[in-house]
């Protein structure tokens, strides 16, 4: 059964600066959604409306047509990696994959690098390591839905594509909704495409709708 995230009505303004006014997006289950725009155009402030932990003068987040404000009380519906680490440093890789219930062997299988830091402090790790056990467990969290921001940052280029392919596999059990700087990885694997600017969102119908609106050159 397919499920819809939609989000629109969004207002949000940092004192007298606009930067949210005309937002319609929409993401479904069994699809991988990109949102690309150029730094300070407001992606990470989209995600966390739609998240729920920043308020907006007014905002519509639906999921199945059902409105839910504060959707990180919801994990079944909701899961976010945002730019930042979320896991509590002082805890054991062991304890995080205990406590989110997930397997470390299925990382271990497609991280080697990781199968000798499982009694490892997560603080201790590497800062591309610790990200790539945080984007595992948004990535394979039981929840209808997942944004993640930046996931592709502080990782080597073999992990970023391994990382692709889980995002290809998991989309049958959810939908994904995910930005990043590195943007060909975004363009390479999403099913469709909104670009943010100036407080409004576009969807892109073809490579030439993203390159009109400012990312890509005419080859690619």
């Amino acid at each position: 059964m397919k499920h819809e995230l939609e989000a629109d009505s969004i207002q949000l303004e940092f004192g007298l600066r606009p930067i949210l006014s005309d937002v319609h997006i929409g993401c479904e289950t069994g699809k991988i959604t990109g949102l690309l725009g150029r730094n300070g155009q407001g992606k990470t402030c989209l995600m966390r409306i739609i998240y729920g932990d920043l308020r907006a003068a007014g905002s519509s987040v639906r999921f199945d047509n059902r409105s839910v404000m504060q959707a990180f009380k919801r994990p079944d519906l909701l899961r976010y990696l945002p730019q930042f680490n979320f896991i509590p440093g002082s805890l054991t890789v062991k304890r995080i994959f205990s406590d989110y219930r997930m397997d470390f062997g299925d990382l271990e299988k497609n991280f080697p690098e990781l199968g000798a830091k499982y009694r490892s402090a997560i603080s201790d790790l590497s800062g591309g390591q610790r990200r790539l056990i945080e984007i595992y467990i948004i990535i394979r969290s039981k929840s209808r839905f997942a944004l993640l921001d930046e996931p592709f940052s502080h990782l080597m280029p073999m992990q970023i594509e391994k990382v692709k392919e889980m995002l290809l596999e998991e989309k049958k059990n959810k939908g994904f909704l995910l930005t990043d700087h590195l943007y060909l990885h975004i363009t390479d694997i999403a099913d469709s495409i909104y670009i943010l600017t100036d407080g409004k969102t576009h969807l892109a119908k073809n490579d030439a709708d993203i390159i009109s609106l400012g990312y890509g050159t005419p080859d690619r």
